[in-house]
């Protein structure tokens, strides 16, 4: 856990895609997560996290649902949605958060 502190503990934003290798949705998100990282570059950190590997990070995030992405910014969690989110709705967020 104390990790996963430090990654979120930013001065950019890093989002956190919270997913499982079984799930459809999550697959439909890898492409959206480069997409978004490609348009972004290194102003932004993307984490992927396997829920079923660490299922105790994900207890303690309150994931429920896969996938969830939750936007950190210096430790403070400044988002979070589960399902399918589009590649401009993210880039403008983490912009936002920029």
């Amino acid at each position: 856990m104390s990790s996963f502190s430090n990654l979120i503990n930013q001065d950019k934003p890093v989002l956190v895609d919270f997913f499982a290798e079984w799930c459809g949705p999550c697959k439909m998100m890898a492409p959206i997560l480069k997409e978004v990282k490609d348009a972004l570059g290194e102003s932004v950190s993307i984490l992927k996290v396997d829920v079923d590997k660490n299922q105790t990070l994900a207890a303690q995030m309150q994931v429920r649902g896969v996938p969830t992405l939750v936007l950190y910014k210096k430790g403070k969690q400044l988002w979070r949605q589960s399902g399918v989110v589009q590649k401009n709705d993210l880039i403008s967020l983490i912009q936002s958060h920029a």
